[in-house]
């Protein structure tokens, strides 16, 4: 296995505990504000460090498009998507859901050459069936309770989408500019992207409240999950192609939905396990 492939493996175990980390926080932290916090702070942490690889080739204006792209959807739209399903759902369903993500990056190749289906396809729909078997909490007519965080879901796979234009978008300019510095810089557009939500948050009057594990849970998010993970996903996808990368996020729903179920008390049910089941069973 390259070292790449180890470091997509780890960063994928950390990603999922940002869903129980997220939903935790939420209880203090209002959904745009707390992406404004990790995206502020990310970038804090960065800045220096980007300042120190300053040297790389100049950018083109296409470049300089992509990586606003790429933070207003990768940062600003998915982390405010995400936080607002996130409060509606469950830090499971968040996790099971983002097999979104990974089945936009696998069908890649297949939408820009035309490829035929393969097996990894009709894997990826083993892994999209399981994670609908979670989302419903059974069979749609079957079961007493039908989609219900429906809202909660939708924003989630809308999330995903967001995140997977951070992949697609971030590889145009990852082979030419340094991951450190892409990062920096998406975040930074992200944190402008994000400022009107924050703006109609405290219109609203919905404020934060800062206590001392809303401030811990804030740091971690925004150090650990936005700041370091994002530079390691950024320089692993530069070193290998999006649908392989895309085939390690299914770690995530597994770790995320055990969490969910061990650290939040969120149910683990039969049909949470049969969903975990395909999305393993579509692993290659």
């Amino acid at each position: 296995m390259k070292l790449a492939d180890l470091v997509l493996f780890a960063a994928n175990i950390v990603y999922a505990t940002s869903y129980v980390a997220t939903r935790a926080t939420l209880g203090s932290i209002p959904p745009g504000t707390l992406a404004f916090a990790r995206l502020v702070i990310a970038w804090t942490a960065l800045a220096p460090f980007a300042r120190q690889h300053a040297a790389e080739p100049p950018d083109s204006p296409g470049d300089r498009r992509t990586i606003a792209w790429v933070g207003l959807l990768g940062f600003a739209a998915a982390y405010a998507l995400s936080h607002w399903g996130i409060a509606r759902s469950t830090a499971s369903n968040a996790a099971l859901l983002i097999v979104v993500r990974a089945a936009r990056d696998a069908r890649e190749p297949v939408l820009s050459r035309r490829a035929p289906v393969s097996s990894r396809g009709r894997g990826g729909g083993a892994g999209r069936g399981g994670t609908v078997l979670v989302v419903v909490n059974g069979i749609p007519g079957l079961t007493e309770k039908l989609v219900p965080h429906w809202q909660g879901d939708l924003l989630l796979v809308l999330a995903g989408v967001a995140y997977a234009a951070y992949s697609l978008l971030g590889r145009r300019v990852l082979h030419r500019h340094a991951p450190l510095g892409v990062t920096t810089r998406s975040l930074a557009w992200g944190t402008v992207g994000i400022l009107p939500i924050v703006a109609a948050e405290w219109a609203s009057g919905a404020r934060p409240v800062w206590t001392a594990p809303a401030v811990a849970g804030t740091l971690y998010l925004s150090v650990v999950i936005s700041a370091l993970g994002y530079v390691a996903w950024n320089w692993a996808l530069a070193r290998i192609p999006a649908p392989r990368a895309a085939l390690f996020l299914n770690v995530q729903p597994i770790a995320g939905a055990l969490l969910g179920a061990l650290l939040l008390d969120e149910p683990l049910t039969g049909f949470t396990i049969a969903g975990v089941v395909a999305i393993v069973g579509a692993s290659p």
